[in-house]
């Protein structure tokens, strides 16, 4: 998130996005950009994005965002200043020493390149101290939290700006405009830092959809200065084989009547739902499933199962079905929290899974057709009997997918 935070504004100062004169040293290119072969020459003018792994004397070992580590030597006539988050120009930064910065800090080094290229003798080094930007991720976090909203896509109008999701059974349309900050999830990561910039057009239904800005009065419109936006498959279906030696999942989708083979790493998160919990889940998703039969109240007139993953929103569950009724910490008249459940669900590995087990899986959707697995529920058998349709793997998407700002329960 700190990475995330630190190109942002590297970018902005770099590109000169930001109104009035920016300070900006000549030819630095953005630090999104590669480094071209001109840039890495000896003796041309470079730049490095970072955080300080050491300090030794007028010497900084810096840690990259991408590649080697890289040494760089500050002489006494460099210009080193100290910017706050938030801030677009140079002109309002901080002149200060190098005994000031500190291991952890982020900055960002114009200067010129040695001809190992790993040694950089500095001419201006742009400081974020650590400080900072976690103080700016907490106000990014509450204000996901205030001004957030999330849920899957049902439609998408390009042309007109506009997104429409399915945000926990209710219809939100998000009206994005040309200042909006569009990012869009990598295909092998469910992190915000991991995120590129992106555009309505790669955004299409079915996608998980996070947005933050002002929302109408009832909520049911919001004008968005940043969205968020990825593709996660997700999966209902039963172990074909384990490989724990590569850490693979082979699945057989129950929906999509194909084999999937999917990856755990460190950050999966791998829950065994207890029966009793499994099967409380499942008179819940039993009762909406006939709440939606055709001359039901619902008045909806699907058939339970007749939906897809990529419309289906989480069962808001009989009226009165929360933490009295079912033990699962919803509120009072409203749906189960399912994402204090699935933190309550003990936890499990990969090695605990068997041939036959019935498992619902959220993962990322992969570059090369083998996705990451973010969340994977097994003990599910009386959940997908009472709801064998997508709409029982769909349940993970809006409760398991972490926020841009790195709190679930966010935006």
């Amino acid at each position: 998130m700190t990475g995330a935070i630190f190109r942002r504004l590297a970018i902005t100062l770099c590109m000169g996005i930001a109104t009035g004169v920016l300070l900006v040293p000549t030819g630095w290119a953005s630090p999104s950009s590669p480094q071209s072969e001109q840039d890495n020459a000896p003796g041309a003018a470079s730049r490095r994005i970072g955080a300080i792994k050491s300090i030794n004397g007028s010497s900084i070992t810096l840690t990259p965002d991408s590649g080697a580590d890289v040494n760089v030597t500050v002489q006494p006539a460099t210009r080193i200043v100290r910017i706050v988050p938030g801030e677009k120009d140079l002109k309002n930064s901080t002149p200060i020493q190098l005994q000031d910065l500190q291991v952890g800090d982020r900055i960002l080094i114009a200067g010129k390149i040695a001809g190992d290229n790993q040694s950089l003798t500095a001419s201006t080094v742009v400081v974020m101290k650590s400080s900072d930007v976690e103080t700016l991720h907490q106000h990014e976090l509450q204000d996901w939290q205030k001004r957030g909203v999330d849920g899957l896509a049902t439609s998408v109008d390009a042309a007109a700006g506009t997104i429409t999701i399915s945000a926990r059974g209710k219809r939100i349309v998000i009206h994005s405009s040309q200042n909006t900050t569009m990012r869009r999830y990598a295909p092998d990561s469910v992190k915000f830092e991991d995120a590129k910039a992106g555009t309505l057009h790669e955004l299409h239904s079915g996608d998980q959809v996070r947005a933050r800005g002002e929302r109408s009065a009832d909520g049911g419109e919001l004008q968005a200065e940043e969205i968020v936006s990825g593709s996660f498959p997700s999966i209902a279906g039963t172990v074909d084989s384990v490989d724990a030696s590569s850490s693979t999942l082979s699945v057989h989708d129950l929906v999509g009547k194909k084999t999937v083979i999917v990856k755990i790493t460190p950050d999966s998160q791998l829950r065994n739902l207890p029966p009793e919990m499994a099967q409380r889940i499942a008179m819940v998703l039993k009762g909406a499933a006939m709440g939606a039969q055709p001359g039901a109240d619902s008045g909806s007139g699907s058939p339970a199962g007749g939906g897809t993953a990529s419309h289906a929103a989480p069962p808001s569950g009989p009226p009165g079905a929360g933490a009295s009724g079912t033990g699962m910490g919803g509120r009072s008249g409203a749906g189960p929290d399912f994402q204090r459940l699935l933190t309550r669900a003990p936890a499990t590995s990969l090695t605990d899974l068997h041939k036959g087990d019935a498992v619902l899986i959220l993962s990322t959707a992969g570059s090369t057709g083998v996705g990451t697995v973010i969340t994977l529920l097994s003990g599910v058998e009386p959940i997908l009997r009472a709801a064998p349709g997508a709409s029982s793997a769909s349940l993970l998407t809006p409760w398991s997918l972490s926020a841009p700002s790195g709190d679930a329960g966010g935006p």
